[in-house]
């Protein structure tokens, strides 16, 4: 049997990539690793780091792939989604479920023998809210959906603490509410302009249940909530003035566009809050990590 040829293996192995979300895992990790330097004085060890790294990035492109999976036919009735590798048909359901299991077996092996036990159970943890409480249960039958679904997106800094510390201080879960309250204007700012494709896919996203009118103002409420939250880190010693100046120009700029989103509404309006949200989640963090170490590493 002749082997495949060259373009054909890494068109396949591009569609496994695909399958676990790429970019929603860089965001996950990217918030996990500055949380991990945040949990410290100085550097983080490099086999916690890269271990700490990879195990979380594997965990959650399985749970990103098990996502697809399920998500299979939802997805091919949107046009966002309609271009994933299992609605055209270019992965199967098999292929999926072993991608899956490979990278979370993995993964999950990394976390527990070279991070930490906690670090490794606390992404399990994860991973089952969300595949099972938010793919199975929660997405396909609540408005809520996005709001309760979302402290297993906002887990990342919760499992990066751990990698570090082996501990999970109020430090990390006032990370865990910034991305918690992020999320909700961040999924309504998209689900507003995408609104009748969620209801031709038969999902109950806010829009389609209560209306745009409600929803906006969700959206609005919430970056309120964000913003006082975001201020927190300052107030309790965490960060200092640099953080609380970037996150004031931050948090300004996200109350623009919801308050816009509010009373104001265009397409065009929720489709930039919903970009300037992707922005806004990464540079808030710099901020904290530029603070937090803004003496200088200690390699010591």
């Amino acid at each position: 049997m002749r082997p495949l040829p060259l373009q054909l293996i890494l068109h396949r192995l591009h569609q496994y990539f695909l399958l676990t979300k790429p970019r929603v895992v860089q965001l996950v990790v990217f918030c996990a690793v500055v949380s991990m330097f945040l949990a410290v004085p100085g550097v983080v060890p490099l086999r916690i780091l890269i271990s700490g790294m990879f195990g979380i990035a594997f965990v959650a492109g399985a749970a990103a792939a098990i996502n697809c999976l399920i998500e299979r036919n939802i997805d091919a009735l949107m046009k966002r989604t309609n271009a994933r590798p299992l609605p055209r048909g270019e992965v199967n359901s098999l292929e999926t479920m072993l991608l899956s299991g490979v990278l979370g077996g993995v993964g999950l092996g990394v976390l527990y023998g070279e991070v930490n036990p906690l670090t490794m159970w606390l992404t399990l943890a994860t991973f089952l809210g969300y595949t099972v409480v938010y793919t199975v249960f929660l997405k396909p039958n609540t408005p809520q959906n996005i709001v309760i679904g979302g402290a297993s997106g906002a887990m990342s800094p919760v499992l990066g603490w751990a990698a570090a510390t082996n501990q999970v201080p109020i430090d990390a879960w006032l990370l865990f509410l910034i991305i918690f309250f992020w999320t909700p204007p961040h999924f309504w700012s998209l689900a507003l302009y995408r609104a009748q494709e969620y209801k031709a896919a038969g999902l109950p996203m806010l829009p389609v249940t209560h209306g745009a009118v409600l929803t906006r103002r969700h959206v609005f409420l919430y970056t309120v909530g964000l913003t006082l939250i975001t201020v927190v880190p300052y107030w309790i010693g965490m960060s200092g003035l640099i953080y609380l100046l970037a996150a004031g120009i931050l948090d300004a700029v996200f109350l623009a566009y919801a308050w816009q989103v509010w009373k104001n509404y265009s397409d065009r309006i929720a489709q930039k809050t919903f970009h300037w949200s992707i922005l806004y989640l990464p540079l808030l963090f710099i901020a904290l990590l530029v603070d937090h170490h803004r003496g200088g590493l200690s390699f010591n």
